[in-house]
């Protein structure tokens, strides 16, 4: 009698569980104590947090909000950016970056990018550059950092402000400085499947200037310093008492938690590297990897096939992103071409990676992978 075929487990592209599972104690400790105390809104759960995140980054001030979007949005108008005004940035992103330009009346300009590091191509910024041009932002995408020396060069040369989006490389380094620590403001997303994340959303900015922290501070809370003396038209945008006190938790393994992604991804490199039909992720070129994302490339037409494959097999695999930002309908009226960005929309496929999966996990998945290209 014939066999049914067997079925693998499933395997999710971030399986959160084996974390909480290993947490939850400390977790519903810190919850409870939320409860106990009744302080939900800016409690000394937010106050320690801020503390201790500007402490492990090494920069002067970090101020917590609800998300990396408005910590994006909050960024730009601390630094002056409105109507009028252009701001240069990746294609390849996801839309919350130039969304949060869009959104505070600015035009987004977008300039390719790197075809092996998939960050803003740095000797191409300088021809969209126009005199309308107010800041930058490099997305420090998947972990991988962005090269920030010719960025900052060029905001020197021109008067601009760069803004780091650093959503999904929170930990990483740029040349022995924390990423997010480097422009004038980083902005940081701790979404719940990001290297650190909460149990909702949440975000952050940091920065060295002074003025600019207070100036964030401000708008976070409805453009006040002092409660119902309002000075500015801020946002309703500040991170939760219980949200603060689960990210505290979990804050003191993201140095763990980052190693192990940078360990599963040489991994990944061993079992992969003489695999024809794909391209890996680039290596570390200017700092420190953080492997939010393990995102290999599937040459000839194939990517959708691999992943059509793969998912017959319960392995899940995601791609970021399948239409660059110029191309969504929110930004078609541009009717502008960026070749690099374009390609890789067609063949990059992110696969399993987080601190917990196992060696065996990856086999499969690698294997599978391998299988699915014959």
């Amino acid at each position: 009698m014939e066999q049914p075929p067997v079925t693998l487990k499933r395997v999710p592209v971030l399986d959160l569980g084996p974390e909480i599972m290993e947490l939850k104690p400390q977790l519903l400790r810190s919850i409870e104590d939320v409860l106990d105390k009744g302080a939900f809104i800016m409690g000394e759960n937010v106050k320690e947090f801020e503390r201790e995140a500007a402490e492990y980054l090494d920069v002067k001030h970090a101020i917590a909000l609800n998300s990396g979007t408005d910590a994006l949005v909050l960024a730009l108008l601390t630094a002056g950016v409105g109507p009028g005004d252009e701001v240069v940035t990746t294609p390849f992103t996801f839309f919350a970056t130039a969304e949060a330009i869009s959104h505070v009346g600015a035009v987004p300009v977008f300039s390719d990018v790197d075809p092996l590091t998939f960050n803003l191509d740095v000797n191409r910024i300088e021809e969209v550059i126009t005199p309308r041009t107010k800041a930058i932002i490099p997305v420090h995408l998947f972990g991988q950092v962005v090269d920030m020396d010719p960025i900052l060069e060029l905001a020197d040369r021109y008067g601009l402000y760069v803004v780091e989006d650093t959503a999904q490389a929170f930990g990483a380094e740029y040349k022995g400085k924390k990423a997010g620590t480097i422009g004038d403001f980083g902005c940081y997303s701790f979404f719940p499947s990001k290297n650190l994340g909460a149990f909702g959303d949440g975000g952050m900015i940091t920065t060295n200037n002074t003025v600019f922290a207070e100036r964030v501070s401000m708008l976070r809370a409805h453009g006040s310093k002092k409660k119902y003396m309002n000075e500015l038209v801020g946002y309703n945008s500040r991170l939760d008492e219980i949200q603060a006190a689960i990210l505290r938790v979990k804050f003191p393994y993201i140095e763990e938690w980052n190693e192990a992604r940078r360990r599963a991804a040489d991994i990944y490199r061993e079992l992969l590297g003489q695999t024809p039909g794909i391209l890996l992720p680039a290596e570390e070129y200017y700092g420190r990897h953080v492997y939010h994302q393990f995102t290999i490339r599937v040459l000839g037409g194939r990517r959708d096939e691999v992943q059509a494959k793969l998912a017959e097999k319960g392995i899940s695999s995601v791609i970021y992103y399948p239409i660059p930002v110029h191309q969504l309908p929110v930004y078609h009226h541009l009717r502008i071409s960026q070749p690099i960005a374009e390609l890789l929309a067609g063949e990059v496929l992110s696969l399993p990676i987080g601190p917990k999966i196992e060696a065996s996990v990856q086999q499969i998945v690698a294997e599978s992978v391998i299988e699915a290209l014959r």
